[in-house]
């Protein structure tokens, strides 16, 4: 005898596709709808997807204790800004000067008085999540530290140990300035650089732009895995290829971010600095596209001016694996800095002649 399915059992596959099919465009909705319109109407939302600043790394890392981290040599000390914001700054000697900070009652007058001995001064913006205690960091700090050079690594605003006030492009520049400043006073005829990286140079051409305004030029700045503008780094950001396809992708993720002052047009910006620049970047750079650091080259060479200021690029290959942290690592790296900071120096005689 034949065997007859019960009329549940038939439509039990038909309500099974059913409700994955609800699920699937449920989820879909969500995903491509919701969460653009989410993204589009919340500053909180955009402010922490761009400055990252609740990835608090290393965790319970004691900053007033440096030399736990391998930088002997070093003082921890804060500032307050003109506008009120405590930052966390360390000053790193030059390897020459750790066996003298021994000897002596290395107090802060003594640490300040280092920073006018002549040698190169590099003032560190570094990028997005974590602090200046993260282990890249850490260790361009040692790179530059054996090569005979300061170095003053500071957190914003919102970051490491300093105000935990909110961080916006406004702020965050503000930061790098006064840090500047700050510096400049106390560096006499020491050369002053500074040195950004990924969201760090977004900030550091910024910083160093108004500055520029203000008739005050930095000996040079090197940008480590820059972007040409928050437009471009949007779009090709890894998290945003889910979204890039969308055709409100624009209009969700990119303008409204840039109508909240969130812009980091480092192409403006470093076309009105009139020191030399150096770009770093690696061509396996996922988070910061290798072709973005091309873009923003490009640009310089373009607008900056009709004779070269002193535009540098630096191609580190794919097979090397450095990525978006670890150019620190290539060996070449101390010898560019030194042609860099030496060059960069050269000029700035040159020109000092000339308006003399």
């Amino acid at each position: 005898m034949r065997r007859m399915l019960l009329p549940g059992r038939r439509r039990f596959p038909r309500r099974l596709l059913l409700g994955s099919a609800h699920l699937i465009l449920s989820v879909c909705v969500f995903l491509f709808v919701v969460v653009p319109l989410i993204f589009r109407y919340s500053y909180t939302l955009q402010r922490s997807m761009l400055f990252l600043n609740f990835v608090r790394w290393p965790r319970n890392f004691n900053y007033s204790a440096p030399e736990k981290a391998g930088l002997s040599g070093t003082r921890n000390f804060h500032l307050t800004s003109d506008d009120g914001i405590t930052l966390g700054v360390w000053q790193i000697l030059p390897g020459v000067l750790i066996n003298e900070s021994r000897k002596v009652d290395a107090s802060d007058e003594w640490y300040e008085a280092q920073l006018k001995d002549g040698k190169p001064v590099f003032l560190y913006m570094h990028g997005n999540s974590g602090s200046r205690a993260a282990e890249h960091r850490l260790q361009l700090y040692k790179v530059l530290r054996n090569m005979d050079y300061h170095v003053v690594a500071f957190d914003y605003r919102s970051y490491g140990d300093s105000s935990p006030v909110e961080p916006s492009e406004d702020g965050l520049v503000a930061d790098g300035m006064f840090m500047y400043k700050w510096l400049q006073k106390r560096v006499g005829n020491s050369p002053l650089f500074v040195w950004g990286h990924s969201l760090g140079t977004g900030v550091s051409s910024h910083a160093l732009a108004k500055l520029s305004t203000e008739g005050i030029e930095s000996y040079g700045l090197v940008l480590e895995a820059p972007f040409n503008n928050m437009r471009d780094e949007l779009r090709a950001h890894p998290f945003a290829q889910v979204f890039a396809f969308l055709p409100w992708f624009d209009n969700c993720f990119v303008w409204p971010m840039y109508n909240n002052g969130l812009k980091f047009d480092s192409d403006v910006h470093v076309s009105k600095i009139r020191a030399p620049v150096a770009i770093l970047h690696a061509e396996d750079d996922r988070i910061v596209p290798f072709h973005l650091g091309q873009k923003l080259y490009h640009f310089m060479l373009e607008n900056r001016s009709v004779q070269s200021l002193g535009e540098q690029f630096w191609r580190f290959e794919s097979k090397f694996g450095y990525g978006h942290k670890y150019i620190y690592k290539d060996h070449s790296v101390p010898y560019i800095i030194k042609e860099f900071v030496e060059t960069s120096i050269e000029k700035r005689k040159k020109s000092t002649q000339k308006t003399d």
